[in-house]
């Protein structure tokens, strides 16, 4: 199944029905009257977050949603039947954005999560609704109301708890190969991810959490090289980033920096999610390579660096039970 992340929809709910203006005419009984009914309630459009879902592609085929309008009114002060309601169904956390794509109308970051987003038009009233004292024989009925319309932008956030940053062939898709049943394209040539990857990570019977490989980034991604950072926003409900940098590489350090800086500039918040750092692809170094950029990277980032090599395994429990207790320490 193709990934779709975001897609654009129009919505309408249904009409309000229309009152009517009636009267008795029974034979037999002496006092007439009024009796026209309501019309009723039009179709109301819902949204609702399910696990069954991972993607958008169903909205690049389906983009129009309608609702029914409202039964009329009728004699014998009966009212129209309200109209059936749509409920359309989108993954958890799937955020939902006005036409001017930063408006946020609703997140839906639950399973079981709905909201009303567009409210069906109420029926227009019947001439027996207008009956008075002084008005014994009203000819008066309204309309239905309208619904409402607008289009709105539909905008997928996966939910993970672990989110995989870093250069392109930094060794993520690999690392998520290993760790989890997830099998992602891996080859020596850089993009191999194109769209966003999910894993889910058992460290035992009881403790398990979900990570997310994203495309890799590169120099002047916020301006939009490569694939840009349109992406990121899949791991910005991370509770922790595990930043992978090559170690084949020959400045580890500033491809550290130059991802921090390309993170800073799409959104400042997820720029400060507690890092993992993680010097990758160390079996293909030697001692003095390994402890060389180690200390050059600790010193550029100020922080802890952890040796990795996906391929052997070297560092990967210790890795996974460091982010299983960040994970839990975060719920």
């Amino acid at each position: 199944m193709k990934f779709l992340d975001q897609a654009k929809i129009y919505l309408r709910s249904g009409d309000g029905g229309d009152g009517v203006t009636a009267f008795r005419r029974e034979k037999y009984i002496e006092f007439g009257g009024p009796d026209g009914g309501d019309g009723g309630r039009g179709g109301h459009i819902y949204f609702r977050a399910v696990p069954s879902l991972n993607t958008l592609i169903d909205f690049r085929y389906t983009q129009h949603f309608r609702a029914r309008k409202g039964g009329n009114g009728a004699g014998s002060n009966r009212t129209g039947a309200a109209a059936q309601d749509i409920i359309i169904d989108v993954p958890i956390g799937t955020q939902i954005l006005g036409e001017d794509r930063e408006t946020l109308l609703a997140d839906l970051d639950e399973d079981g999560k709905i909201i009303l987003l567009c409210r069906g038009g109420d029926g227009g009233h019947g001439n027996s609704h207008y009956k008075s004292s002084t008005n014994r024989a009203p000819r008066r009925a309204d309309k239905g109301y309208p619904g409402e319309e607008r289009w709105v932008w539909l905008r997928l956030k996966l939910i993970a708890d672990v989110g995989l940053v870093g250069l392109p062939n930094a060794g993520k898709s690999t690392f998520l190969s290993v760790v989890s049943r997830a099998k992602p394209k891996i080859a020596d040539y850089p993009f191999t991810t194109l769209h966003p990857q999910l894993g889910v990570v058992r460290l035992n019977n009881s403790e398990e959490f979900v990570i997310a490989d994203i495309p890799g980034l590169i120099e002047g991604a916020s301006e939009g090289l490569g694939l840009g950072d349109r992406f990121l926003g899949h791991v910005e409900r991370c509770a922790v980033l595990l930043h992978l940098v090559d170690g084949t590489q020959e400045d580890p350090a500033a491809n550290w920096q130059m991802i921090r800086h390309e993170l800073e500039a799409y959104d400042p918040d997820l720029a400060s999610k507690e890092e993992i750092l993680a010097l990758n692809k160390c079996d293909a170094l030697t001692e003095e390579e390994i402890k060389e950029k180690q200390a050059a990277l600790a010193h550029m980032s100020g922080q802890d660096v952890h040796l990795l090599s996906s391929v052997s395994r070297d560092g990967v429990d210790s890795l996974l039970r460091l982010l299983q207790d960040k994970v839990n320490h975060n719920k």
